[in-house]
């Protein structure tokens, strides 16, 4: 069996219990640790579902095991975010890597393949949002061409004001 990274879309045969727990929840577990509740720290494999089905599911993949993952959605004509309404802007979420492949540049594997994604689908622009409190969140995504724009917030869905960042695709 390869151990190379394959970055792939989400097959309907994937197992999106082990999919939520030993990626999502797990890769989200130190931000939990420090009392952030992003929805990934808690959601159900209903809830993974849902989220890949609101864009394109992508995975990673590394001998013959998903180790990561990341949903690129389309602009969302009824978000609570004006940015996100936008015609041109695509967005991210459920971005994880599982603890134990961090720092291979999987999560790199997958964002560029999602900025990819976006970029084929005529996406000028590709947003994200964090936790205000999660610096290093931030500081990568300020390393990956990420400036902030604003804030939301989600309340009571979260427990923090989240950072609003864009970069273009161009």
């Amino acid at each position: 069996m390869s151990n190379s990274l394959i970055v792939r879309p989400l097959s309907d045969s994937d197992d999106l219990v082990a999919l939520t727990h030993d990626v999502i929840r797990a890769g989200y577990a130190s931000q939990a640790a420090r009392g952030l509740r992003y929805w990934a720290t808690h959601q159900s494999p209903e809830d993974t579902a849902a989220r890949f089905a609101s864009g394109h599911g992508l995975v990673a993949e590394q001998g013959g095991r998903i180790v990561g993952t990341i949903t690129a959605r389309p602009p969302q004509p009824a978000s609570d975010v004006e940015r996100y309404r936008d015609p041109k802007v695509w967005t991210l979420c459920q971005f994880a890597v599982a603890p134990a492949f961090k720092g291979q540049g999987i999560g790199r594997a997958l964002h560029a393949a999602a900025m990819a994604l976006a970029g084929e689908h005529g996406a000028a622009t590709m947003m994200i949002d964090t936790a205000a409190p999660a610096i290093d969140l931030i500081d990568m995504y300020r390393r990956w061409g990420y400036v902030e724009v604003g804030t939301h917030d989600w309340r009571p869905k979260t427990n923090y004001l989240s950072v609003l960042m864009r970069r273009d695709l161009l």
